[in-house]
């Protein structure tokens, strides 16, 4: 028997006077805003310039939704193609059912798209931006909250989340896995704010670091969760991706701190100022410390006056 437990909204629906804000939509937004704000604010600390990571987010988002969806949709395509479903939920993205993964590969597309017009290097963004990513996830997992998916096995925890009857789910208490990533991805987005100051991170590795943080998290809580998934040797396949990926952050993190050790000195060069615009000054014809071929002409000028009048 329960004495206590987190209870469940009865609708994932925000009424906003005549306009109907899905709970799930309001939370990724909320957090995209918050990545941004907060990225702005790394960004300009590092010596760039106020705009230019909202400026970036609006390629790198964009793509990240597609990606999220395409990941959901793709690993769990069951739920949409198989017989007696509908195929046109696939493109319900206010329902739920974004996945990390495909998010942050195509976020990292439309990032680097945007990085490439604005002349700055995508490593250097990725680093202001990481802490705020992890900041963007922890409000974004709340959305499950609404939508009442993505919980853990049975439990009569304090903290269980109640959980109703509806399709595809029985009506009980769970463990609130939604809420355990939320928690886990505040305490990464500390993590790598206190290790980028502590380490001067550069060139990636607090990227780097936030991925692999999230990742160590995101296995032990994804084997919880009792959601349908494909398994692989006995796990389920976002373990696997978690795995993987940990590995690559980690090698990352390793290799380009000794390839490129420190943190990029210039992250934003300044548009205005034209190379070599300094030594052009240098060269002009009308200095005093090297005359150009106008001062070499009056001096022939006045020559051939001289010979004239001798």
């Amino acid at each position: 028997m329960n004495l206590a437990s987190i209870p469940s909204p009865s609708t994932g629906v925000i009424e906003l006077g005549p306009i109907p804000l899905r709970g799930y939509a309001f939370c990724i937004i909320i957090g995209v805003f918050v990545a941004v704000w907060f990225g702005n604010k790394r960004w300009i600390a590092r010596g760039g310039k106020a705009g230019t990571v909202a400026d970036i987010a609006v390629w790198a988002v964009p793509f990240g939704l597609v990606g999220g969806r395409l990941y959901h949709v793709i690993t769990d395509y069951q739920l949409y193609f198989s017989e007696g479903e509908n195929w046109v939920d696939a493109f319900k993205i206010w329902e739920g059912g974004l996945g990390i993964w495909g998010a942050i590969a195509f976020g990292a597309v439309g990032a680097w798209i945007g990085c490439r017009r604005r002349g700055i290097p995508l490593p250097a963004w990725a680093d202001a931006l990481a802490p705020g990513i992890a900041f963007a996830q922890a409000i974004g997992r709340w959305g499950n909250w609404f939508n009442q998916e993505l919980y853990g096995k049975p439990t009569d925890l304090p903290w269980a989340v109640e959980i109703s009857e509806g399709a595809n789910r029985v009506a009980g208490t769970y463990h609130p896995t939604f809420l355990y990533e939320s928690l886990w991805c505040i305490g990464v987005a500390l993590l790598v704010i206190w290790a980028d100051r502590r380490f001067t991170l550069g060139h990636g590795r607090a990227f780097a670091l936030y991925v692999a943080a999230y990742c160590a998290g995101r296995a032990w809580i994804e084997y919880m969760r009792v959601d349908e998934a494909h398994h692989i040797l006995g796990l389920r396949l976002n373990v696997w991706t978690a795995i993987i990926v940990f590995v690559l952050a980690v090698v990352y993190i390793v290799v380009s701190a000794k390839l490129r050790p420190g943190r990029e000195e210039i992250v934003e060069p300044d548009r205005d100022t034209t190379p070599g615009k300094d030594a052009d000054a240098k060269k002009d014809p009308l200095s005093k410390d090297e005359p150009g071929e106008s001062g070499k002409d009056l001096t022939a000028e006045s020559t051939e006056a001289a010979a004239e009048k001798g």
